[in-house]
C-alpha cells in the first residue's frame, strides 16, 4: 500500500514563499513519476508541477518561473518550492504518485495566500 504524506502548508502573505514536501512510504521510488496537483474550491483539481523517474519536469504555465518541483530518491521524498505566491495559488495542494498507470494520492495540505 503506497501511502504520501503531504507537508509545508500553511498561511503566506501575496509575495510569499513556502515549500511543500510529499514523503512516499514506498519501495522502489525512484520508479515513480510524481506530481503536485491543486484543487481550489468550485474548481476542478488541476496539474501543477510533474516530475517523472527520469527527472524531466513539466509546469502548468500558471506557475512556471515561479514553482520547482524536485525530488530526493534518497529520502523518498518530492518537493515543491512556491516563490512569488499569489492570492490565485490558494488551494489545497496534493501530491501523486505513479507508475505503470497506478496511481495515488495523499490527504492534500491547505495552502492560503493573503492579498
Amino acid at each position: 500500500q503506497v501511502q504520501l504524506v503531504e507537508s509545508g502548508g500553511g498561511l503566506v502573505q501575496a509575495g510569499g514563499s513556502l515549500r511543500l514536501s510529499c514523503v512516499a512510504s514506498v519501495s522502489l521510488f525512484s520508479m515513480y513519476h510524481m506530481g503536485w496537483y491543486r484543487q481550489a474550491p468550485g474548481k476542478q483539481r488541476e496539474l501543477v508541477a510533474r516530475i517523472t523517474s527520469g527527472v524531466s519536469t513539466n509546469y502548468a504555465d500558471f506557475v512556471k518561473g515561479r514553482f520547482t518541483i524536485s525530488r530526493d530518491n534518497a529520502k523518498n521524498t518530492v518537493y515543491l518550492q512556491m516563490n512569488s505566491l499569489e492570492p490565485e495559488d490558494t488551494a489545497v495542494y496534493y501530491c501523486n504518485a505513479d507508475l505503470s498507470g497506478y496511481t495515488y494520492w495523499g490527504q492534500g495540505t491547505q495552502v492560503t495566500v493573503s492579498s
